[in-house]
Parts: structure tokens; sequence; C-alpha cells
């Protein structure tokens, strides 16, 4: 379904914001569209790895 319109959500005259149709960029209809666009070494879901990204993220032991 596409939706032409725009709506204008306001408050009292004011515009509060503005929703507009999501326009895609991209298109990926099918399982494993990015097939050999991704590499994941052996160890993306090591522990030493998922310490690394919690501590990125302020958040672990």
């Amino acid at each position: 379904m596409v939706l032409s319109a725009e709506i204008i959500n306001d408050r009292a005259e004011t515009p509060l914001a503005e929703i507009v149709p999501l326009v895609r960029d991209v298109n990926r209809v099918a399982i494993g569209s990015l097939a050999g666009q991704l590499d994941l070494s052996g160890d993306w879901d090591s522990p030493p790895t998922n310490a690394e990204i919690a501590a990125d993220f302020g958040i672990g032991s």
C-alpha cells in the first residue's frame, strides 16, 4: 500500500511533526540477498567478542 498524502500533526496551529511516506532505497526481497557481501569471522560470536561489544555499550560485568 502506498500513501501519497502528507500529514502535519499540529497543536494550536503550530506544526509539531510532518509525517511523509517512507521511501525505500533498497529492495531486498529474497532471503540471502546479502550473500557474499558480509564477512563474519569465525569468532564473531565468541565470549571475548561479546564482552568487547558489551563494554562498548557500557554494560556487562
